[in-house]
């Protein structure tokens, strides 16, 4: 053992120079600086991250879209100047403000169980199935910066004002029966205790809020019964819609995929309004190269993803969508169309 300190020590001394250059490279390689490179990503199909107890199958594929994403280290920065379709993003344009990286994945968490469940919701309502909510929570994943308020990310909301809530409606209902300048009692379920805070009413673009996000956790207990396989690093709620046109397919002997690839990105709500999602560039660049037959959006970003598919001269087809029963009368016409 001395003899071999010996040598390690005989090596260090004789190549000190070189292992210096060595760690300063790693160092600089690997420092992350404050942004993020966004590419075209590519396409998920569903049927891999969810699965229906006895679902009828289908002959094409509804798939979520994503977005590449990749942290600013210098290497990433300098081939982001080379390609034309990876572009370079401050980090406060992807992280809130007042917001940290953990506070971020963490809300982000919560979105995509919020819109699995939501277009659990959906599907099943509309295929005529069995589906009811249980042990519903509410919980803060984002406190505004200018909030006058004691609440902290991850605490649960139980009462405002003594009043029990159970989702984002009761909480609205009741913050928008305060005054501006109110001060709401909250009671919270903090680190495991329950804990009473307050939090001051004021207006932010014409709207009663006391400066913060809210997303909805709950259990579900539907029949057939479904599972969900998404991994720990994927997040967001923007696969929302697809997920429920997936879903209620499944649920429905009718295959609406007619064999096609049909790739789309868009939130749903629990009522099947299909909400805006940013990326889509990215998004419709990732379907085009997988050879998707269709592409679905929100009706708010119809316009863009139209402007990309026309300067890339792409043939696929833009459907804009504004509900989940839009999206399903589109298909259900396939046939008739092609």
């Amino acid at each position: 053992m001395i003899k071999l300190y010996e040598k390690i020590i005989q090596i260090l001394k004789e190549n000190y120079k070189f292992f210096l250059l060595l760690i300063l490279v790693i160092f600089v390689c690997t420092y992350e600086f404050p942004y993020y490179v966004d590419t075209p990503g590519g396409i998920i199909n569903i049927s891999s991250k969810m699965e229906v107890s006895n679902g009828y199958p289908s002959k094409g594929s509804f798939n979520l879209a994503y977005v590449s994403e990749y942290k600013g280290t210098l290497p990433i920065l300098l081939l982001a100047n080379l390609k034309k379709d990876w572009d370079i993003v401050k980090k406060e344009d992807i992280i809130l403000e007042n917001e940290t990286i953990e506070e971020n994945n963490y809300r982000n968490q919560l979105l995509l169980k919020e819109a699995n469940h939501n277009a659990i919701i959906v599907a099943y309502k509309n295929a005529g199935k069995e589906v009811q909510i249980k042990n519903q929570k509410l919980f803060v994943t984002y406190i505004a910066k200018d909030g006058k308020n004691d609440l902290k990310v991850k605490d649960q909301i139980l009462e405002v004002n003594g009043i029990s809530i159970q989702g984002k409606e009761d909480f609205d209902n009741a913050v928008k029966g305060a005054q501006l300048g109110d001060i709401l009692k909250i009671r919270v379920l903090r680190d495991q205790k329950e804990k009473e805070v307050q939090a001051e009413v004021y207006e932010l673009d014409g709207r009663i809020v006391v400066g913060v996000l809210l997303t909805e956790e709950m259990d579900l207990e539907a029949n057939p019964n479904i599972k969900f396989r998404f991994d720990s690093t994927e997040s967001g709620p923007s696969g929302g819609l697809m997920m429920s046109l997936a879903i209620y397919n499944a649920l429905i002997e009718e295959d609406i995929t007619h064999g096609k690839t049909i790739v789309g990105t868009g939130t749903i709500e629990s009522d099947g309004t299909v909400g805006e999602i940013g990326g889509v560039e990215y998004k419709l660049k990732g379907a085009v190269k997988e050879h998707a037959d269709y592409f679905f959006v929100p009706k708010e970003n119809y316009e863009e993803a139209l402007k990309i598919k026309e300067d890339n001269h792409y043939e696929i087809p833009i459907v804009s969508v504004s509900s989940f029963e839009e999206a399903l009368n589109y298909l259900k016409a396939i046939d008739k169309k092609d």
